[in-house]
């Protein structure tokens, strides 16, 4: 099982189902390093917050991608790989093109690249319910079929501290993330293919009761799963898993940090949540 540091997994997560996360990129003045490898996202932010003119990202490579092909193909003849959303990043086709040249170098190998039409830690649910039907010794197919169902199910909504950092991910002109920020307003947004604006507030308080009226909305009085994600904003996340947890059905819910590459496109104090119900 391969997927990015996108998907915000912790390490225990990620050890528990022997789960491979290939990085992205960070760069801060003269130095590179490799998303949750290198440097945490703690000290990632702590960087960018100190000089954010001189840090930048970049998605992973192809390079990476055919090293952990290869490192997977010494533990099974069956791979899966689940990358962000092609709609946001050229790290699937980084894993694509990858793919290419390891069925040239080992055709018995079965390898899937799927993409997850999202990101965050919306993409690690999806990779965590494909991982526990590979765990459970299935074959390739069962588990690209979990793979998808969550695809279909899992969604994802985060709030923006300040709109003032956001034309970073080039979908917002810089003048009206200034205009927003002078006037401001804390957009909320789902992730699904792509990043799609869903509500506008004025506060973060009032940012927060948003989330948790929207997935009540969502799931009724169904459990849920969820995931709470945050951007160098630990107490923020904590209000919100509480709120979650108080106002649904937690049948399991979990605290991990954005990658930096998040918080760089939408600012450090970003929080989010990550969700599907179990019907």
């Amino acid at each position: 099982m391969i997927t990015d540091s996108i998907a915000c997994l912790t390490a225990a997560q990620a050890q528990r189902y022997g789960i491979k996360i290939v990085p992205l990129y960070i760069r801060a003045g003269d130095k590179t390093y490799r998303d949750g490898i290198d440097i945490t996202p703690t000290q990632a932010y702590e960087l960018f917050l100190k000089n954010p003119d001189v840090f930048s990202t970049s998605a992973a490579v192809p390079a990476d991608f055919l090293e952990a092909y290869r490192q997977a193909s010494r533990l099974a003849d069956e791979i899966i790989c689940i990358t962000l959303s092609s709609r946001l990043s050229t790290t699937f086709n980084s894993a694509a093109l990858a793919g290419e040249y390891i069925r040239r170098e080992q055709p018995n190998l079965q390898l899937t690249v799927l993409d997850s039409g999202t990101a965050t830690a919306a993409e690690g649910m999806i990779v965590l319910a494909a991982a526990r039907v590979a765990q459970a010794g299935l074959t390739l197919s069962p588990v690209i079929d979990q793979a998808l169902e969550m695809k279909n199910n899992v969604k994802a909504l985060v709030l923006l501290e300040t709109i003032k950092h956001v034309y970073r991910s080039g979908r917002v002109p810089k003048i009206a993330a200034q205009a927003g920020s002078i006037l401001n307003i804390r957009p909320l947004f789902n992730l699904k293919e792509k990043v799609n604006l869903c509500g506008v507030v004025r506060s973060f308080a009032r940012g927060l009761d948003r989330i948790v009226h929207k997935i009540k909305s969502d799931v009724g009085n169904s459990p849920i799963e969820a995931a709470v994600m945050h951007a160098y904003a630990p107490e923020m996340a904590g209000e919100l898993k509480e709120m979650i947890e108080r106002e649904l059905v937690c049948q399991e819910i979990w605290m991990t940090e954005f990658s930096p590459l998040i918080g760089y496109a939408c600012g450090a104090g970003t929080v989010g949540v990550a969700y599907h119900a179990n019907r």
